[in-house]
């Protein structure tokens, strides 16, 4: 079986190489996969995944000029804050609610409002919070990021959403970037560019918020902002700075949506039935019930004319 595995794995992998491989097609052989075969590389997997994502996110940014990045940046900062604050602040009264331990409220509130796993990462030290409690928090962000690759796209479609109106929905209301630029890029390649700006401007608030908790906890941990962030904002001035380049800009940004497709099959099969165990039944309905409430009033908002 384990022989098998191996080499159903290496399989699919050349799968999601090829050019139709979708995001959202790569993201379910992953969670099928998953579920059926226990993966036989998880540690080298799961480092493989964050790399290749956080390269494909740098590449991406070849292909928006920063004037763009700028546009879509600072209009969403307000938003963004606005809906920071109002996630942690209904994620914590959730919490409450259903009377679940403190930290593991608190991580899957900060998991929520700014980038899911990443987010939980860096305020696990902050708040002093013990392993399992950042497992399950992880558990729950990751399976709902699952669905929401998925999910988000039929729903846009149904509501025959425009490119910039889904980007910024995406943007703001999945939790990880790579569920974020994944379920944007089956969306369509406006709907790309709009989403990983929205969601990196999301991910800049990290350190913020972990100082902001860090005197709350009367810690001294420190949390920095994520280096594929900048990365990605000096690969779109290159993209302006140097425009006789184009050819090979446009080149990285394709290899760079490609790589993408690659590493959602990695994350997908982190989603295991080990994995689901770990999931808490109040957890997942907090996090369950911040998530929609959250994606609903986003999408209220811009349909409304609010936010967009």
């Amino acid at each position: 079986m384990k022989k098998m595995a191996k080499y159903v794995y290496v399989g699919v992998v050349l799968i999601t190489l090829l050019p139709w491989t979708s995001p959202a097609l790569a993201l379910c052989l992953g969670i099928v996969y998953g579920l059926t075969f226990v993966n036989p590389w998880p540690k080298h997997t799961a480092t493989i995944s964050r790399n290749l994502l956080q390269f494909s996110v740098v590449g991406m940014g070849f292909g928006v000029p920063i004037a763009e990045v700028w546009r879509v940046g600072s209009a969403s900062f307000v938003t963004t804050l606005t809906g920071i604050i109002f996630t942690l602040s209904l994620g914590l009264m959730l919490g409450k609610l259903l009377k679940i331990e403190t930290n593991t409220s608190m991580l899957v509130a900060c998991g929520t409002a700014i980038c899911g796993g990443s987010a939980i990462a860096a305020i696990t030290p902050v708040i002093r919070a013990r392993h399992e409690q950042a497992a399950v928090a992880l558990a729950t962000v990751f399976t709902l990021n699952a669905v929401a690759l998925l999910l988000f796209p039929a729903i846009g479609h149904h509501l025959n959403m425009a490119q910039h109106q889904f980007g910024v929905w995406a943007g703001m209301a999945i939790h990880d970037t790579s569920s974020v630029v994944g379920a944007a890029a089956s969306y369509g390649q406006q709907a790309l560019e709009i989403a990983t700006t929205v969601k990196l401007t999301r991910a800049m608030w990290i350190a913020p918020l972990a100082m902001v908790i860090g005197m709350f906890f009367h810690s001294d941990k420190r949390a920095k902002i994520p280096l594929f962030i900048l990365a990605f904002i000096g690969a779109a001035a290159l993209h302006t700075v140097v425009p006789t380049w184009q050819p090979l800009w446009h080149q990285l940004a394709a290899g760079a949506r490609q790589t993408l497709v690659v590493s959602l099959f990695f994350i997908g099969s982190g989603l295991n039935r080990t994995l689901l165990r770990q999931v808490g039944l109040k957890t997942f309905v907090q996090g369950t019930l911040l998530w929609v409430a959250v994606s609903t009033a986003t999408l209220l908002a811009l349909r409304a004319g609010i936010i967009g």
